[in-house]
């Protein structure tokens, strides 16, 4: 019986050496050095400050901003620490009055236009940092009247930062709401 036990404590201390251990760090290393951006979780940073990642949603509430998708991850949203979504079911009368709330007023920024559904639904992580094309071109007649820009000028520039889907036929188009908005900004900046 103890020749059993000192077998498998052994064991256990080396699985958890090997896979406790010495595994995460050959990964991290690998990871760190064959893809470093992607390892440092692909941080965008202005003038030396990080300002945000390009995975991770936040919010913009300005009129001169895109806006992302709604995020039920943490009391205010895009909370990192406290990914996740609402759990709300599609009968749920909370869930209900927000999305109706919200539709109804994208809708009157854009009346006769149908509301992209990703402007009114969380994504599964609440962190979602991309919207689809057809949301990015919802909010452009919004962010053109608040940059004093040619509609047609910003669906351009939308087109210009939009990401094809995944070899060509998985997902949609998106846009990267972040990239989007730091662009905006040096393109036309706001006085």
């Amino acid at each position: 019986m103890k020749h059993q036990f000192l077998i498998a404590l052994r064991i256990t201390v080396v699985t958890t050496v090997l896979l406790g251990v010495a595994y995460p760090l050959v990964v991290t290393g690998l990871a760190h050095w064959l893809f470093p951006a992607k390892a440092e979780g692909q941080l965008i940073r202005k003038d030396g400050v990080v300002i945000g990642s390009r995975v991770i949603g936040q919010p913009f509430a300005d009129d001169k901003y895109f806006h992302g998708r709604p995020s039920a991850a943490g009391a205010n949203g895009y909370d990192a620490g406290n990914s996740g979504g609402s759990n709300l079911g599609p009968t749920n009368a909370q869930l209900m009055e927000r999305v109706g709330a919200d539709a109804a007023r994208l809708a009157a920024e854009n009346p006769g236009r149908p509301v992209p559904v990703d402007l009114v639904t969380t994504s599964g992580s609440g962190l979602d940092p991309d919207i689809s094309l057809a949301a990015a071109l919802f909010e452009a007649p919004r962010v053109a009247r608040a940059r004093g820009v040619r509609e047609a000028e910003m669906e351009t520039f939308i087109r210009a930062h939009t990401r094809m889907p995944s070899f060509g036929f998985l997902g949609e188009r998106t846009v990267n709401v972040l990239e989007l908005n730091l662009d905006l900004d040096s393109r036309w900046p706001v006085r």
